[in-house]
């Protein structure tokens, strides 16, 4: 009816043919087909002949019901893929997406959840020290021996800035790859890492991080002003994933090409020779001239990037922290300190100090053996 009024409207003169197939919704070239058949078959000729037809490959009845009367009498419970490799060797010729959608109409199999959106690439940053991605990968880089190869690049250029090897990653580590990162180059906007104990409180496995609830890890970055930004799947650090493919398929040729067998043998190496030459192959100019990276200017950093804790002085002017008791000496500043809370900091080779506010209280080896001032100017 509404092809007839176009079609009257045409032929009247009162509408052009664009005028008429706007009205139609359709293209003008389309509306000059409908023509041809209208005017060769009237309103029959519009209809869609595909309509019509059956398909001459459509399934017989009896072959579908036979399909689904089997899958439900005998193959309850199996999955599409196993019922289908069944069928193929029962003789079956149709495909598994066939099978699939005859099992999916008749409800025995459940239909697949929508896909989630369609994931793109992520832009790099556009200057050097926006984001730094941290990461460490578990390998077998020497004959018999595993440790964790600790990275930390630049998102803007892949340029890896820190580079080394651990018997376990942790929070040391951690703090480790960030120092070497702003001793050499400054302070950097943002870092990014999967969800690693050491750096974020997961309540819920698999859910969502507890911002609120800091690590230590996350504690320093705070205090240095670094925003962190926590990874929810492999894919979201497809870049370090990438870079350790590639580590992988390359480091332990070399190391063992190098007769290289030992921890401290294996960081060498990667210092001198596989570091600079990774990055000469493989990092990219940023998009972008300029650095976001700002010179570190404040507080030492090893009194940041450090573990810290808060303990109140016992009666004795002693502090008991992780099984040892360190004691606090007379000083002029005061007479003791009694009940006062001070904070124990634990640095990443395993020394520790006692601070009040910004005072450094006293000094420990890891065992707990009192550090003189001379012994830790030394150190």
């Amino acid at each position: 009816m509404r092809f007839e009024e176009a079609y009257e409207g045409w032929n009247g003169g009162r509408l052009s043919q664009a005028e008429a197939a706007q009205m139609l919704g359709m293209c003008e070239r389309s509306f000059r087909r409908h023509l041809v058949r209208y005017e060769a078959e009237g309103l029959e000729g519009l209809i869609d002949k595909r309509l019509r037809q059956a398909l001459s490959r459509r399934a017989p009845a009896d072959e579908v019901a036979a399909l689904v009367d089997r899958y439900r009498d005998r193959h309850k419970g199996w999955n599409v893929k196993h019922f289908h490799s069944w069928y193929r060797r029962s003789g079956g010729k149709r495909s598994y997406s066939w099978v699939k959608q005859r099992l999916q109409e008749a409800n025995l199999v459940p239909r697949m959840q929508k896909r989630g959106a369609h994931r793109k690439r992520r832009v790099r940053s556009p200057v050097v020290g926006m984001m730094i991605h941290q990461d460490g990968s578990r390998h077998e880089w020497v004959a018999g021996q595993e440790w964790d190869l600790i990275v930390t690049m630049d998102d803007a250029t892949g340029e890896h800035y820190s580079m080394f090897f651990v018997e376990e990653e942790g929070t040391a580590s951690s703090f480790r790859g960030v120092r070497e990162v702003i001793a050499d180059h400054g302070l950097f906007s943002s870092f990014y890492s999967d969800r690693g104990t050491h750096y974020w409180i997961t309540p819920e496995a698999g859910g969502k991080v507890d911002k609120g609830k800091l690590t230590q890890f996350g504690r320093a970055m705070k205090q240095l002003g670094i925003s962190m930004i926590p990874a929810y799947s492999p894919e979201a650090r497809g870049r370090s994933e990438r870079a350790f493919g590639t580590h992988q398929g390359r480091l332990p040729q070399e190391l063992a090409l190098a007769g290289i067998t030992s921890l401290a043998q294996a960081n060498e190496y990667l210092a001198k020779v596989y570091l600079p030459a990774f990055n000469a192959e493989f990092a990219q100019p940023a998009m972008e001239e300029g650095s976001a990276f700002v010179p570190w200017v404040g507080a030492s950093l090893d009194d940041i990037l450090c573990e810290q804790y808060e303990r109140t002085v016992r009666s004795d002017n002693c502090v008991h922290f992780d099984g040892l008791v360190l004691q606090i000496p007379a000083t002029r500043h005061r007479c003791h300190y009694v009940k006062v809370k001070v904070q124990v900091k634990r640095y990443a080779n395993g020394a520790m100090a006692l601070f009040h506010g910004p005072r450094g209280l006293a000094y420990f080896a890891p065992d707990g053996t009192p550090i003189t001032e001379d012994l830790r100017q030394a150190a």
